[in-house]
């Protein structure tokens, strides 16, 4: 993976380039959807409808397919490029965005909504939850997933005076953390952030877990499982949400 972006040309050319990653690590996708899974029950006794906004190619959303069986779940992006990949693994993948006029889908029409590692890409989260909000059923679900600035490394890189893990300063390189993948985040939550940032959106916290990154070096993946049993420690935070 290159360090550089796509030339300048603004958040909708970055997001559009195919070298950009637009999928997430399956530990995660596998630990949201059995959340998902046991939060809908069994597609026998009613199928849901989940909408998997920000679906980029396809991968999560296919990961947790098997385990929301009967289910319906459809993948929404405004990328073109994303999409046309996301169609070799979804039954349904429509063109959709959080701005500029909402979600084409009517008031109340989704049972649940997967909210995969997007909130930190977005200018206005606020307005992005509150149509969030307007698309699902009073008490549906939203899972979300989101890195933590305040993971177990990125504490001690700060001591350090490093730049966090996650945390980016430029759209064209990465200058002052590890890593070398530049992704376009524009906000970072704490497990405290998200809850509080969730529930002044309207909506009630049912759970918050913790799962791990991908990018983690081998020699640490074991530390970093071993953190997701305390959430606020974790590389990722997964939250469970339902609509009031």
């Amino acid at each position: 993976m290159t360090t550089t972006a796509p030339a300048p040309g603004g958040l909708r050319d970055f997001y559009e380039d195919p070298s950009v990653p637009v999928a997430s690590g399956t530990p995660r996708s596998l630990r949201q959807a059995r959340m998902l899974a046991a939060a809908l029950g069994p597609a026998t006794a009613a199928p849901r409808t989940v909408l998997d906004l920000g679906c980029g190619d396809g991968t999560a959303a296919a990961t947790a397919a098997p385990l929301l069986a009967g289910h319906r779940l459809v993948g929404v992006d405004w990328s073109q490029d994303a999409l046309r990949r996301a169609h070799a693994r979804l039954p349904y993948a429509v063109r959709g965005e959080l701005g500029d006029g909402g979600l084409p889908f009517a008031t109340a029409s989704a049972d649940a909504v997967l909210f995969s590692e997007v909130v930190e890409h977005l200018a206005d989260p606020d307005s992005a939850l509150d149509e969030i909000r307007r698309v699902l059923r009073p008490g549906g679900h939203l899972m979300l997933s989101t890195p933590n600035l305040a993971a177990w490394y990125n504490r001690a890189l700060l001591l350090a005076g490093v730049q966090p893990v996650f945390s980016e300063v430029s759209l064209r390189a990465i200058h002052g953390r590890p890593g070398k993948e530049v992704v376009g985040h524009l906000r970072l939550y704490t497990a405290r952030a998200l809850r509080e940032f969730v529930t002044a959106s309207g909506f009630e916290v049912v759970r918050l877990a913790g799962a791990p990154f991908h990018g983690v070096p081998r020699p640490l993946r074991p530390l970093d499982r071993l953190a997701c049993a305390v959430p606020s420690l974790s590389s990722i935070l997964l939250l469970h949400a339902r609509r009031t």
